[in-house]
This record gives C-alpha cells, structure tokens and sequence, in this order.
C-alpha cells in the first residue's frame, strides 16, 4: 500500500510518500549533482539505495548521536557538496532519523543561499515528527536547536522496512512524539494509537499491526503537514501546538548533558509534566491528565518529577530560560484540554514545583 501527500510550506510544496521499502536513486535524484549524508547507525540503509542507481553519489558518513550536531558537521557537509561540484540546483539527501535530517536540511539551507533536499526518513520519530515542517538546527553552547533556520525538504520518504532494524531505545522516542500529535489531534486519533499499542503485543511484524502502524504515521503526518501550512513559521497559534511536551522535555535535555536523554523520552517526561500544568492551571481536566501520563508510563516512560538524573529544579530553569520558545520574557508552554492543546504562561514558582515534583493538583 502506498501513501502519498503535499502540503504546502508558505508557497514551497513538500511532497509525502510512505512505502514498505527503501527507494532507490532514481527514484530521488535526477541528472543534477547530489550527496547523501547518513550516518554510522544509517550507513547500511544509504548503501543499499545507493546500489540500486549506476550512478556515482558521493556518500558522507557522519557519527551518529546528537553530539555530530554541530558547525563541524555543517561544514563537512557543505565541502561534500562543493567537491562533488553542486550547484544550487544539486541536491543534499539525508538518510537517517532526526539528527541527519536536521543536519543535512540546515547544510542546504545555507549552501548557496539555498539547494535543493530530500529526506529519506528511517525512524520512527524522524517519520511522525522530525522530518516534516521544514526546522533544521544544530546544538549550540549547551543548547538544544540554538542555531538553525525554516528549510523543508521538497521531497520526503517513509521507507516502513527501515523501521525493522530500528533500536528499541530509538523505537520509544518515536513513539513518545506519536503520543504527542495523538493527544492535540482530537478526531480519534489517541484510541488508534492505544489500538496500535495493544496490537504490539502481537509482535511488530503482524500485518495487523503493520497496518495500524501505517495508518498512524499517516495520520500524524498529515496532521502536522496541515498545522505547517496553517502556520508554517510558528508565528500564529498552530504551530507552537506541536511543542506540547518540549519546553520541559528540552529543559531535560540541556540540563541532563545533550544525549543522555533521548528526544522521545524527554518529550514524554514533558508531556507529564504539562498535563500536572494544565491540571493546576484548571486547563486540563483531572480525568484527561490520568489517561495521558498513565498511556505514557505504561509504555515504559518516566513521568514522574524530578526527574532521577536531575534533581536540581535551578538547572531545568536556567535550561528553559533560554528555550526559543520564550516570548517577552515569559515562559509559554502547551497543555492539553478537554481536547486539543492550549497555549498558557506560568510563573516561574510553579514551575519550579511541577519540576521538582511538589505540586499537589
């Protein structure tokens, strides 16, 4: 079964397409120059796409990991494409989850004011989340996505076979994003991701939950794909949505070292503690809050506060002070409601009890 999609970022359009396995080069690329960047947890999948084309494609290997997102990496990107003798109709393809896409999308960005990219997304954080909208970014002075730009690939593709090899920790951070968009897509959406969990019992290569599988990363990407067109440069009340869970979960990251905490399980401990937020603030009602925090810690999340590798409240405050997601000196954040999501402010006491797991709701 094929899925595919276009949405549109500002006038740029983006096209979607889900399949069971990898494409090959032809597929992707056609007569301009181009490089694939990957990585060492990656370079088997970029290499078996490569065997597919008898065309010559420079392949660059970079360290998997969240600490390969910096300048250096950037910078190696870009002279792969200056030595392969790319114009700004060449084209970057990255192969790999959240870090490639984000390294390869901010490399184009930058390379000649703008080339042409294609991700080719293998995991599934990367499919539900990370390789859609458009936000590439590198890790700078301690900080998650300091540094980055608003770049969409015009070409994304979902090979489902590459989710096989995929690690169980890498499994989770996906799951935990897929989460998210369940709870701010109101139509049904969290009773089909229970229905995929329950299905997971059966084994992840049952069609049964092959299928399930599909039907949710369509439907979370097509959800996000319409919040992007709505608000594609998180200047209005759409987009700022799909960061339920990330104020506190990138305060969980800088705080506990950059990669010591997944991105997933980050966003699931946030997510938590947005729920205890929006109950205190009478936002989220007591029953929703339950069914969203007891979803994740069946799953195997840390929901509770504080978190165990980081007891000092101090720490996740300095960390989310300086989130990008400040506005006018005061921290925003999303919790869920009745359905849907919210945009809200909180001081800074609350805060610190919600963190440090004082809060009594």
């Amino acid at each position: 079964m094929e899925t595919d999609f276009c949405f549109k970022f500002g006038s740029f359009p983006s096209q979607v397409l889900i399949r069971d396995e990898l494409p090959s080069c032809e597929e992707i690329v056609g007569e301009q120059p181009a490089i694939m960047v990957t990585d060492t947890n990656t370079e088997a999948l970029a290499r078996e796409i490569l065997v597919k084309t008898s065309r010559e494609i420079p392949l660059l290997v970079l360290k998997s990991g969240e600490d390969s997102k910096t300048w250096d990496s950037v910078e190696k990107i870009l002279r792969s494409g200056r030595a392969a003798g790319m114009g700004r109709d060449g084209l970057f393809i990255g192969v790999g989850g959240g870090v490639i896409g984000d390294l390869s999308a901010f490399a184009a960005s930058l390379y000649m004011r703008g080339a042409r990219l294609c991700l080719v997304s293998t995991t599934l954080l990367g499919m539900v989340d990370a390789s859609l909208g458009g936000k590439t970014g590198i890790d700078l002075l301690g900080l998650k996505n300091l540094a980055g730009t608003f770049y969409p690939a015009g070409l994304v593709y979902m090979p489902l076979a590459a989710l096989d090899t995929l690690p169980e920790r890498e499994w989770k951070s996906g799951m935990a994003e897929l989460i998210k968009t369940a709870v701010l897509d109101s139509d049904g959406f969290l009773d089909l991701v229970k229905k995929l969990i329950r299905l997971e019992e059966k084994g992840r290569q049952n069609p049964e939950y092959r299928e399930c599988l599909k039907e949710c990363i369509s439907r979370a990407a097509a959800y996000k794909g319409r919040i992007v067109e709505a608000d594609p440069f998180e200047t209005g009340t759409q987009r700022p949505l799909l960061n339920l869970g990330h104020t506190f979960g990138h305060a969980l990251e800088a705080a506990s070292g950059l990669g010591t905490v997944s991105h997933g399980e980050a966003v699931a401990w946030g997510t938590a503690r947005a729920c205890e937020l929006g109950a205190a603030l009478g936002i989220t009602p007591n029953e929703r809050a339950g069914e969203i925090t007891g979803l994740l810690a069946a799953y195997g999340y840390e929901t509770k506060a504080p978190h165990p590798l980081v007891k000092s409240p101090e720490a996740l405050m300095d960390a989310m002070k300086a989130d990008k997601k400040l506005k006018a000196n005061k921290l925003r954040f999303i919790v869920p409601g009745t359905q849907g999501a919210h945009i809200v402010t909180a001081g800074e006491d609350l805060i610190c009890k919600i963190v440090s797991g004082q809060c009594l709701t």
